[in-house]
């Protein structure tokens, strides 16, 4: 951090800060189909749900989730009364899927012990599933108006630029989180959450970002420094671990593929797979025995050429595609035994709750 990061900002009473980006908030503030428009109450089912969704995903990404589970489940206890495999259906493509078991344990959690009505305070919101720090600040704020520090990678973005934070993330997460509760005002924190969200989306972008149009150029440090477009810094990101599999499509005769369900927890928990083995460093070896060994069905497999490639957040897979057509009463192994899988029809298979890797493992072994 540059000497006296608290130069620009002690400068100015707090308030012309916060007044400065409501007052362009009130002009160019993003019309979401989550946010409550001007002097309309806000739905806190709406703001939660859109700030689950939102994690680590994007606006746009969020959209058509966002007004498709509004659509099928328009309240908290709808979406309590669902079942699970329906709001993982609907959640498919969308990425960290144990958001959307926490979703659903915590419609049921509201509805059970707060009779459907959201908590308003902090404290009460982190006690939900899949509630955390950033989420129960954005609910409470947003939602309620309670006068709440709430920091995401835009207002980390922001915050880190204003005050000309050189610690790098995810070192400086505690600092940023300090400057930013500093400048929080008791008047329209919601707002004030939303408008810093939207300035870093916007205008405070990390690439390139708008100064000569920010509303608050003026009390920010890292701008008469030229450094606005490095900061925040960053740690180098340790490259991510590969780890490799096999996926076996099973095709019957009657047209369905053999669909698996995946264990409750860990990760795509309860998700549907094609059937495949462990994902580890070493891939697995594909000698006949090994495939029948681990494949579902004992059949001649045979290899769809290629690697299905995917990224997740802590490594990469890699998935070698085996295929093969069996009769309609074949027996299934003791990898794919009744009660986690089924066989589907081909022309529904991609309606079932199936993660985005397993698309691609579809797409691939199908074509």
């Amino acid at each position: 951090m540059h000497n006296s990061t608290k130069d620009v900002i002690s400068e100015t009473p707090l308030h012309e800060l916060s007044n400065a980006l409501l007052d362009w908030y009130d002009v160019s503030r993003r019309v979401l189909p989550w946010r409550a428009e001007p002097g309309q109450p806000v739905d806190p089912y709406a703001v939660w749900l859109s700030e689950i969704m939102l994690q680590q995903t994007t606006v746009k990404a969020v959209r058509p989730y966002f007004q498709k589970f509004l659509q099928t489940w328009p309240c908290v206890e709808n979406l309590a009364a669902s079942d699970l495999d329906d709001v993982l259906k609907a959640w498919a493509g969308l990425g960290y899927y144990s958001r959307a078991r926490n979703l659903h344990a915590c419609a049921k959690h509201i509805v059970e012990q707060y009779n459907g009505i959201f908590p308003n305070t902090e404290t009460e919101l982190l006690s939900l599933p899949g509630v955390g720090p950033y989420t129960a600040a954005a609910i409470a704020a947003i939602a309620f108006g309670q006068p709440a520090t709430v920091v995401d990678g835009n207002v980390e973005r922001v915050i880190a630029r204003l005050f000309a934070v050189e610690t790098p993330l995810p070192d400086a997460k505690a600092e940023l989180k300090q400057l930013a509760a500093r400048l929080t005002p008791k008047n329209r924190p919601g707002d004030y959450a939303q408008a810093t969200m939207d300035l870093g989306a916007t205008i405070c972008s990390p690439k390139n970002p708008s100064c000569m149009i920010c509303p608050i150029r003026n009390f920010c440090k890292a701008h008469p420094l030229g450094i606005a477009a490095q900061l925040p810094r960053k740690r180098p990101k340790p490259e991510r671990p590969v780890r490799k599999g096999i996926a076996f499509l099973a095709l019957r005769e009657d047209g369905k593929v053999l669909l698996r369900k995946r264990a409750p927890k860990g990760l795509l928990g309860s998700m549907m797979e094609v059937p495949s083995t462990e994902w580890r460093e070493q891939q697995p070896s594909l000698e006949a025995p090994t495939l029948n060994k681990n494949g579902p069905v004992d059949t001649n497999w045979v290899e769809v050429p290629g690697i299905v490639s995917h990224t997740f957040t802590h490594f990469k897979l890699e998935l070698v595609v085996y295929r093969s057509t069996v009769s309609s009463n074949a027996t299934l192994n003791d990898c794919a035994q009744p009660s986690t899988c089924k066989w589907v029809p081909q022309k529904n298979v991609f309606d079932e709750a199936l993660p985005s890797v397993m698309k691609k493992v579809l797409t691939h072994g199908l074509s």
